[in-house]
């Protein structure tokens, strides 16, 4: 395979560009993962009778991949990241195609594990590349342009699944095997239409944490353990408490997906604009309300409209993550992306490996506290976040930087 310097792309035609091959690769991972997701809480339900402490051991199964993502830093001594992101999406496709020929709880808990390996390597290489390759001034826009993509072809998927799943009948068998298949063909067209990128900044191939980066590594952990409270008990509820069916759950993803087409290019300019602490800040103070909001549809018997508003408001507020990523990238020497994104995986999957699980219990007794608790969270986070610097850079990484320097290491 052909090796070009990422100063000579520009050279290249347009489809054979660096920027287009991320786009591609934001259009094939969401076409697996998201249509999982999506049928996921039925698909249990239905076909192995979840209950709540089982998905929640489920999802900590899941995120085990994602706290061993630090394991990046050894694949990419003998792989180019490239080559890594491309079969860890193949892996995710295969995974997502099988799903449903594994019905029960054994069978998917392996399938998963499958898939979250994918997913979770796929991911960690993906946040790498995407900072090395796009420069400073447009990373927020573009990022945000990427998220669209994502939400763009995901959409195309869930409006068949909503309009055709009763019409023709299909089945979790056909669904999963359409979505991973088109992973996989857009993993087949990107391996051989793109040369390999050679970056200008040759990365660090072994483990650092830099005591610097030590904010940023904050602000990572209580990102995952947050998310994970959404992730697996919000869509969880829409089907245990208030019966949603497959084309209903999905119809509120597709609210999701429009909003984020429109929306997230949008929270690019708004971080390119006003910064990444203030971006960040509105970010937390809205999930604070919203999660303690979610805890008064149990506590208080709040209906069904307002659970599906605040699913839908919830889920755009995790648009402004990206305002975590161009933090990094301002205060990070170029040769420390790659292993700095495994390390930061692992960090933001900590409490991922353990929290699903301890919390499927707490589900079982109160739900309700499992959302305050999220809103505890989510105002640590906009704690954290306040010591974030207006303008961010080495040398300057938190508002306390001025008083004491921090070390380089």
């Amino acid at each position: 395979m052909k090796t070009v310097a990422l100063s000579d792309a520009r050279t290249l035609p347009l489809w054979r560009r660096p920027i287009t091959l991320l786009f591609l690769m934001a259009l094939a991972m969401p076409l697996s993962f998201a249509t999982w997701s999506a049928l996921l809480n039925n698909f249990v339900i239905e076909v192995a009778a979840f209950d709540g402490s089982d998905i929640g051991w489920l999802h900590t199964v899941r995120e085990i991949p994602g706290f061993l993502a630090i394991g990046v830093i050894l694949v990419i001594m003998v792989m180019r990241e490239q080559v890594l992101g491309l079969l860890s999406l193949a892996l995710l496709g295969v995974a997502t195609a099988v799903t449903a020929w594994f019905p029960t709880l054994g069978g998917i808990m392996m399938i998963t594990l499958l898939s979250s390996i994918g997913f979770h390597y796929y991911e960690t290489v993906n946040q790498s590349l995407q900072l090395q390759w796009l420069p400073k001034d447009r990373a927020p826009q573009v990022l945000g342009w990427l998220l669209a993509a994502g939400s763009a072809a995901t959409l195309v998927a869930y409006l068949i699944i909503v309009a055709l799943w009763d019409t023709l009948g299909l089945t979790y068998n056909i669904v999963y095997m359409a979505s991973g298949g088109a992973t996989l063909l857009i993993v087949g067209y990107c391996a051989l239409a793109f040369p390999q990128f050679e970056s200008p900044n040759p990365q660090v191939k072994k483990f650092i944490l830099r005591r610097r980066y030590w904010l940023y590594y904050a602000l990572q952990f209580m990102a995952g353990a947050r998310r994970q409270i959404f992730v697996v008990f919000a869509g969880f509820m829409m089907v245990e408490r208030f019966g949603f069916e497959v084309h209903e759950v999905t119809a509120l993803y597709l609210i999701n997906l429009i909003a984020n087409m429109i929306l997230a290019p949008v929270f690019g300019k708004v971080v390119h604009h006003w910064g990444e602490r203030n971006a960040l800040a509105f970010e937390y103070v809205g999930l604070v309300t919203v999660f303690l909001l979610y805890g008064g549809v149990y506590w208080f018997g709040w209906g069904v409209v307002l659970a599906a508003t605040l699913y839908v408001i919830d889920h755009i507020f995790f648009a402004l993550a990206l305002a975590l990523k161009t933090y990094f990238q301002k205060i990070a020497d170029p040769g420390d992306i790659a292993p700095t994104a495994a390390v930061a995986f692992t960090i933001n999957h900590i409490a991922a490996v353990f929290l699903p699980a301890a919390l499927g219990y707490l589900w079982l007794v109160s739900p309700g506290a499992v959302f305050g608790l999220a809103a505890g969270m989510a105002a640590t986070s906009l704690a954290l976040a306040l010591m974030i610097p207006r303008h961010p850079e080495p040398g300057n990484e938190t508002v306390f930087a001025r008083l004491a320097p921090a070390p380089a290491e």
